[in-house]
């Protein structure tokens, strides 16, 4: 199996930054299209930003313009950039395969909350 394991996340105020880190285990990353998922408390898990294996990215509506992905095949890690936080960016972080793959076993994911 192939283990994902994310990280970066933490308490910032509006407008803030961060940047999360996706560590692929057990298989190289650039064979998959990938993506950073989040889901909110009582709400479905969605997909934020995706990159594929020629580097085309796609961003959810909501996010474009703030975030960022990015892929380092040699360290095998998917980055996710966040400028510009807000309340609404609140959730566990997590990335997988797009769309997710059954190989790719979810990780615990990494949380960001966003203080007004």
């Amino acid at each position: 199996q192939v283990h994902v394991v994310e990280s970066g996340g933490a308490l910032v105020q509006s407008g803030g930054s961060l940047r999360l880190s996706c560590t692929v285990f057990g298989e190289s990353p650039n064979i998959y299209n990938m993506g950073w998922y989040r889901q909110a408390p009582g709400k479905e898990r969605e997909l934020v930003a995706s990159i594929t294996t020629s580097a085309r990215i796609n961003m959810q509506d909501s996010v474009k313009g703030r975030f960022t992905i990015a892929r380092d095949g040699a360290k095998n890690l998917i980055y996710l950039q966040m400028d510009n936080l807000k309340p609404d960016d609140t959730a566990v972080y997590h990335c997988n395969a797009v769309p997710p793959s059954t190989l790719l076993v979810w990780g615990q994911g990494t949380q960001v909350t966003v203080s007004s």
